[in-house]
């Protein structure tokens, strides 16, 4: 024991500074909790004005008030208002798993924040506790029937599940990736650079295969990608591969000629007749010319003169 105590006390002497961000830590979660508590409180008030609007129809519909309500109304006013109330918690309930699912399907958002998809920091599996027992109290839809017991259990269950989300979340994006060793962290920050090339338009279609499988390398064994996520994942890289999406294919150049489509696809210019040769002048072809036959024959017959005399 006085060893603990020992070693206690020289820490203390030289970490004695973390006690400032702890209070800082502590007093944020405490501020945080406090207006939590505020909205259960409000939320609380409202249940039982809806529960005393369901308990004043079942005493009209047992006849134990005022005869101006009848018990088809009274029935008719504690439906309704059970039927509020299960649509506001479904609402409230909802919205905080489509919150949740945004960590679970995201990959950036897992790298960025791994706490809210590792079960075994305690605060998230406290909030997982809390999903699970507000799913199994859900109702299966606001014309079922529960018994007032059963609304006020699913009620306690969605506050829970509320706030233990509201305290996960504050606390994964407070710890990061705090909880890794460094090369840990190395290897999240390759995976998050290779994410960003594999959803990239401007990159090439090898260029973006290539960076999904280092992301699907350098996860591995440090956060358990979900199937669901894995196929987002997989869509997004597809999506960014398909033609049209990134970059223009070349155009193929081809002589222009008779089987060119292009060419044969175009309206042909107007050309000129072409003369066909005459099958009998053809067959029959004319004998070669002598200039000397046409010649004036005067002009012929004299003798050349000398152009130097």
């Amino acid at each position: 024991m006085q060893e603990f105590w020992d070693g206690f006390w020289a820490f203390a002497q030289h970490y004695w500074w973390l006690v400032f961000p702890l209070m800082g830590v502590g007093g944020g979660l405490a501020r945080r909790w406090q207006v939590l508590s505020r909205q259960r409180h409000v939320q609380r008030l409202e249940t039982l004005r809806l529960k005393g609007e369901i308990k004043a129809a079942q005493l009209a519909a047992r006849g134990q008030v005022a005869p101006q309500v009848s018990p088809r109304e009274a029935a008719a006013q504690q439906t309704n208002a059970a039927k509020e109330l299960l649509g506001r918690l479904f609402a409230e309930h909802d919205e905080i798993t489509a919150r949740w699912l945004e960590y679970e399907l995201d990959v950036a958002k897992m790298i960025a924040y791994p706490a809210m998809s590792d079960g075994r920091q305690p605060l998230t599996a406290a909030f997982l506790r809390a999903k699970k027992i507000a799913d199994a109290l859900r109702p299966s839809s606001t014309e079922a029937k529960v018994s007032e017991q059963q609304v006020s259990e699913y009620l306690d269950a969605v506050g829970n599940y509320a706030v233990a989300f509201e305290i996960a979340e504050k606390d994964a994006r407070r710890l990061r990736d705090s909880t890794f060793t460094e090369d840990e962290r190395k290897r999240l920050d390759r995976a998050q650079h290779m994410l960003k090339v594999a959803v990239d338009q401007s990159a090439t279609a090898a260029e973006r295969q290539t960076a999904y499988r280092r992301v699907r390398e350098e996860l591995d064994g440090l956060i358990d990608l979900s199937d669901a996520a894995v196929a987002n994942l997989e869509k997004e890289v597809a999506l960014q591969i398909e033609p049209g999406r990134g970059a223009a294919p070349e155009p193929v150049t081809q002589p222009k000629s008779a089987a060119d489509p292009v060419a044969a696809s175009s309206p042909a210019a107007p050309q000129a007749p072409v003369s066909q040769p005459d099958p009998v002048r053809q067959a029959d072809p004319l004998p070669a010319r002598d200039p000397l036959a046409s010649a004036d024959p005067v002009r012929r017959s004299a003798p050349l003169q000398n152009p130097e005399r």
